[in-house]
């Protein structure tokens, strides 16, 4: 029997009777009329809890569209935040790989400046040595008496050609300071433009680093945030899952419910038109008995008849000394013993234990493998069960009953299902009737069961979960 999250299960609760040469004899043509009003009763039950099944599978069948359409909008969700996520892995490379570009780029620039930095020291060199030798060329200048000694040594010439040659030297000598000077001025400014050069591109350098820091700690922060989302949507799918698979088990429970109800509603027919048929019979025997009683009496008014015209005419009135016999169907003795006869001839090893945890809503009984199963009672079979295997793969074959038959009993004006599980074997069908006695399996170890034993449950009033379930024993 299939579990979801609501317990329904609905086993036919049509009885089944006897129709023999006994049984017509033994009831009344009243009788029959009150098994096919009780028949028709159970029919109206019948349909209604199917409307009512019908309107639970639509409600159920509503919530599993709904339930669908969740789960699609959570997928679609899951695809953009993985879409998003994609993007942000992206973006989180190309910032790291910007930033390990920067880092490069500052080692080389770090490299740059150690490199400015020597030269800003060979400048400063260059520019401390121009400064020791222009402070020796201002103090000999000064001492030898600046231009004045530059015109003795022009005057000083022994003849032009000297002249030339004197007035060379001592432009070329002027030159030179001239270039010690301008030489002197660039490389200061040089210096300066290198010094400004290196901080700006360091300030550059370490702003985009900063920058670029800032963008992949908030691009981390938003991959968490993400990550989070997409966690929480695929908690929320599951969710929604295992609430489909529980409703989609329910639906399963519901069309089985269903399948019971049309057998239910076609075993009703059959037992209506069976009660149809014994009542014609009923009917039939009542208009021959009817006739043979008239017949009888008119017999018996003849016979009253020839006797008086003897005794007219015989003038005596003989004394009637014929005795008469009355020939009385005595009814067959009620049968000795329970409402039930024990399905196996073993006794029980583990008792009805309604409130027990687990509870224990049967009987077993311990028997060895293949001993023959009889029906409690004649009846009509109304669920069978079979395929099922021994091991803990076939535990919930059967809702763990693994082999199983219900059968529904129709005793003393009683509805009573009886159940026979972990069978080894089964003998019978769905619809089929089966009488008081008969063979219907062989004991077994079938579904979730750990021995060879007869699982048996008794419940009034039809299966109903439960609720419905009676101690065997009381009624053996």
């Amino acid at each position: 029997m299939r579990k979801g999250s609501f317990y329904l299960v609905v086993v036919l609760l049509v009885g089944l009777f006897s129709l023999n040469s006994t049984a017509v004899s033994a009831e009344t043509i009243s009788d029959v009329n009150e098994k096919i009003r009780q028949l028709e009763k159970e029919k109206n039950e019948v349909n209604s809890k199917s409307n009512e099944l019908n309107e639970n599978k639509k409600e159920v069948n509503k919530k599993m569209d709904s339930n669908k359409e969740e789960q699609s909008s959570v997928e679609a969700k899951i695809n953009t935040i993985e879409e998003e996520l994609a993007t942000t892995q992206a973006d989180i490379q190309a910032v790291t790989a910007n930033i390990t570009s920067t880092e490069k780029e500052i080692d080389e620039l770090e490299s740059e400046i150690k490199q400015l930095h020597n030269e800003i020291e060979e400048l400063e060199r260059r520019i401390e040595e121009r400064n020791e030798l222009l402070k020796d060329r201002l103090r000999s200048i000064q001492e030898s008496g600046g231009k004045s000694q530059f015109i003795s040594v022009l005057l000083g010439s022994q003849n032009f050609s000297d002249f030339i040659v004197r007035s060379s030297a001592v432009n070329t000598i002027m030159d030179q300071d001239r270039n010690i000077m301008e030489e002197h001025e660039q490389d200061q400014l040089a210096l300066e433009r290198k010094k400004e050069e290196v901080e700006t591109k360091k300030a550059s350098v370490e702003l985009k680093k900063i920058e670029l820091e800032g963008q992949r700690s908030k691009l981390e922060a938003l991959k968490v945030q993400l990550d989070d989302q997409k966690a929480e949507q695929k908690k929320l799918k599951k969710e929604l899952q295992a609430e489909y698979a529980e409703m989609e088990e329910h639906k399963l429970t519901l069309e089985e419910e269903q399948q019971i109800f049309s057998a239910e509603a076609a075993a009703i027919e059959k037992l209506k038109s069976m009660a149809e048929s014994e009542k014609a019979k009923l009917i039939e025997q009542q208009k021959r008995e009817e006739e043979e009683r008239i017949r009888a009496e008119k017999a018996r008014a003849a016979e009253k008849s020839n006797k008086n015209k003897t005794i007219s005419q015989s003038g005596v009135a003989g004394s009637n000394n014929s005795t008469t016999s009355n020939n009385v169907n005595t009814p067959n003795p009620p049968q000795s013993g329970g409402l039930l006869q024990k399905p196996v001839n073993y006794p029980i090893n583990s008792p009805y234990r309604p409130s027990h945890r687990p509870n224990h809503k049967g009987v077993d009984m311990a028997a060895p493998k293949g001993t023959a199963v009889v029906a409690a009672e004649s009846g009509y079979v109304t669920r069978v069960v079979t395929g099922c295997g021994e091991g803990k793969q076939y535990h919930s074959c059967g809702g763990g009953f693994g082999n199983v038959v219900y059968i529904t009993h129709l005793v003393q004006g009683r509805t009573i299902t009886t159940v026979y599980a972990h069978l080894s074997s089964v003998n019978v069908t769905n619809g089929q009737t089966v009488s008081r006695g008969q063979v219907i399996g062989g004991v077994g170890n079938t579904g979730h069961s750990f021995g060879n034993h007869l699982h048996f449950e008794v419940h009034e009033g039809g299966f109903n979960g439960g609720s419905s379930a009676r101690n065997p024993a009381s009624y053996f």
